[in-house]
């Protein structure tokens, strides 16, 4: 604000364009968000969203039931599932039901883990190895997209077959997005 910018990017999501919006009403603000910019009050309407904000709302945390289907036909025979969910995203509990509405509408077995920091991450793939999942969701998340190199070389390393909500994954060497 101080520096008297002509517009604001907010793209690393929903907290970030939050934060920009709190700070100002009239600095234009652009943001890049994977959940709906309505429901946090980002912008009054997705048609017409009044205000200074606006921007790209990616439908990432609510096409988890997808990966999950396409996951299925990538692994066939796979009685176990695991997903992987940062507890911390302010979009958890609507991603949470529905891969669990999926699996079971699928009746396809799945064990959640959760991660916000790398180590729970390295104990959760302890756990997926343990449990000998033969597939695993990695959720819609922007923190997981900043630890896809540690991610992706886990998968590899422990041979689970994972789809993943961003490209990124595999250009990183993951298997699918």
């Amino acid at each position: 604000m101080r520096r008297q910018v002509t517009a604001i990017a907010a793209i690393s999501g929903t907290p970030a364009a939050l934060a920009a919006k709190a700070a100002t009403t009239t600095i234009p603000i652009v943001f890049a968000i994977g959940g709906d910019p309505v429901a946090p009050g980002l912008v009054a309407g997705l048609d017409r969203p009044g205000g200074n904000a606006t921007g790209v709302y990616f439908l990432t945390t609510q096409l988890e039931a997808k990966r999950l289907g396409l996951l299925r036909e990538l692994v066939p025979k796979a009685t176990l599932m695991a997903v992987l969910l940062n507890p911390t995203l302010a979009l958890a509990g609507p991603q949470l039901k529905e891969v669990q509405a999926a699996a079971a509408a699928a009746g396809q077995q799945i064990n959640i883990q959760h991660a916000s920091s790398e180590s729970e991450i390295d104990t959760a793939f302890a756990a997926f190895a343990q449990m000998r999942a033969a597939a695993l969701l990695v959720g819609a998340d922007p923190f997981f997209l900043t630890r896809r190199d540690q991610i992706v070389a886990l998968a590899a390393r422990d041979a689970i077959p994972t789809i993943y909500e961003q490209r990124e994954f595999a250009a990183a060497g993951g298997l699918a997005s």
